[in-house]
C-alpha cells in the first residue's frame, strides 16, 4: 500500500500468496509426517505385545496347511475337493484346494 505503482503491487501480492502457499505446504507436510509417525509408533508397539503369540499362530496355521496339504493328496475326486473348497474359510486353505482341483483335472485331460 506503500507504493503508487500497479506493477509493484502485483509482484508483491505475488510475493505474497507464494510465501502463503509455501508455509501451508510446510505444514500439511509437517501433519502429514506426525500421523505417518503415530501409526507406525503404534504399529512397532503393538508388535512388541503380541510377538509371541502371532508366531504361534502362524507355527499353529503352517502344520495344519501341511496336513491339509496331505490330506488333499490322497483325494483323488474332483466333487470331494469341492466340497472342502466350499467349506474352507482360510485363504491359504481354499489356495490348496484348487491347487488340488487343477492339478487332478489335469491328469484328467492327460
Amino acid at each position: 500500500e506503500g507504493t503508487l505503482d500497479l506493477a509493484e503491487r502485483r509482484r508483491i501480492r505475488s510475493a505474497i500468496r507464494e510465501l502463503q502457499r509455501q508455509e501451508l505446504e510446510r505444514d500439511e507436510e509437517a501433519l502429514a509426517s506426525k500421523r505417518f509417525r503415530s501409526e507406525r509408533g503404534s504399529h512397532r508397539q503393538d508388535n512388541k505385545e503380541n510377538w509371541l503369540r502371532s508366531q504361534q499362530l502362524e507355527e499353529e496355521q503352517q502344520k495344519a496347511l501341511a496336513s491339509l496339504s496331505q490330506q488333499l493328496e490322497s483325494i483323488s475326486d474332483v466333487e470331494e475337493l469341492t466340497k472342502l473348497l466350499r467349506g474352507a474359510s482360510e485363504y491359504e486353505e481354499r489356495k490348496l484346494i484348487r491347487a488340488a482341483i487343477r492339478k487332478l483335472r489335469a491328469e484328467e485331460i492327460e
